[in-house]
């Protein structure tokens, strides 16, 4: 066996064997390019609401009602707010249960709810384990399976993709430039044959997309992996390993102010960044934990994390972009490479196709694959049927 008959036997088990998966992730990653701005329509009678009024009402009466509203008996761990006046509030609630299953929403159970802030009314309680896009975040990144289950699955078919995408640049590879020419572009014609026009679309495709596609799976790895989050971190901070990620600090128990610390922390959000995207608050759910805000900006390098005493708002720390090493900086910018946000609409709109196309390979591979062995099946057939002719004749003579 020669040596591309052997890189060619890998890539067809390969693809065999991967090809739900990577078809799976390539139709969701489609999706979720353009998740906010789909959301931002489908979802509007949620989004937005009407001003009433100069200001919203004070966080902490928002929590309130929230958390009577609630009809699920979860606490409410953290809310998202932004900057505009006629954008709803939304509250998370979140627990984990223990439980055997196999699926992702088995341990935990997980409710947003949307509160209109000029009148605390309840505009949506929502099922977040159940919300479409969540769906489809989730069979993304681990096939609706539990993490410990669906990522290495998900992971492992990454690197096969990777696999695929080398060996079949090698079986691509022309051997004159005749071959060349026929191999980098469509040179169909009214009698060419479904076969051909597939093993072109395989081919051409796949070549012409193979060197911005690898960066798919390579940081989807990130999430897959822990090795592989770290090893790369790693070689970002220049081969030194840094464990404490988040700043650790506690509150003191004390007694708070007259105004609710979150709205403390709520105003001093507004008043320090004002130009953010949107602000995060995570809510203690320990007498000696701390209120967690993130301030995120449509440019990650300015996107802060803050620590404030729950008791008395004071801040405790905060860490930007400058503080974080270069290996927290290169993970912060894998989910934007990832989906193509880094470069922006027109950088969607090209992760958008690049998804598209790793999606149709095992399609267009397999039908590669079928319409070989079929045509094959068909031969032997025509030679059996020739076979039992001629023995019919020789008894006839």
């Amino acid at each position: 066996m020669t040596l591309k008959k052997l890189f060619g036997k890998v890539h067809l088990w390969l693809g065999l064997l991967s090809g739900l998966v990577v078809f799976i992730s390539g139709v969701t990653g489609c999706i979720l390019v353009f998740e906010e701005e789909i959301k931002s329509i489908v979802y509007s009678d949620i989004f937005q609401v009407e001003e009433e009024g100069d200001d919203h009402r004070p966080v902490s009466r928002l929590l309130e009602a929230a958390r009577i509203g609630l009809t699920r008996d979860l606490p409410v761990v953290a809310v998202q707010l932004l900057p505009e006046k006629n954008h709803s509030v939304k509250f998370y609630a979140f627990k984990t249960n223990a439980n055997d299953g196999i699926w992702y929403w088995d341990d935990r159970e997980f409710f947003n709810l949307y509160v209109n802030p000029y009148t605390s009314k309840i505009l949506q309680e929502k099922n977040a384990d159940l919300e479409f896009f969540f769906l489809i975040e989730q069979l993304h990144y681990s096939l609706l399976l539990k993490a410990a289950i669906g990522k290495p699955i998900i992971g492992t078919s990454a690197i096969i993709f990777i696999i695929m995408l080398i060996t079949g640049l090698i079986l691509w590879w022309p051997k004159d430039r005749k071959a060349l020419r026929a191999r980098t572009w469509f040179r169909w014609k009214p009698t060419t044959k479904w076969r051909r026009k597939n093993y072109d679309l395989h081919s051409v495709i796949g070549f012409y997309s193979l060197f911005l596609t690898v960066f798919i799976p390579l940081t989807g790895l990130v999430w897959a992996f822990d090795w592989f989050d770290t090893s790369v971190q790693w070689i970002a901070n220049g081969g030194e390993t840094y464990d404490q990620r988040v700043i650790a600090v506690e509150s003191t128990p004390t007694q708070q102010f007259s105004t609710h610390p979150l709205d403390i922390t709520h105003h001093y959000l507004k008043r320090n960044y004002p130009e953010a995207k949107s602000y995060l608050i995570d809510l203690s759910q320990d007498s000696l934990g701390t209120i967690g805000a993130y301030v995120d900006y449509k440019d990650n390098t300015k996107d802060i994390h803050l620590q404030f005493d729950q008791y008395t708002a004071a801040l405790l720390a905060q860490k930007g972009w400058k503080e974080k090493t270069n290996g927290e900086k290169v993970r912060t910018y894998n989910y934007d490479i990832h989906t193509g946000a880094i470069g922006g609409l027109p950088g969607k709109i090209i992760a958008f196709f690049l998804s598209l196309f790793a999606a149709s390979l095992p399609v267009t591979g397999f039908l590669i694959w079928y319409g070989r062995h079929f045509k094959k099946g068909k031969r032997k057939s025509k030679k059996q049927q020739r076979s039992k002719v001629k023995d019919v004749t020789r008894s006839w003579e």
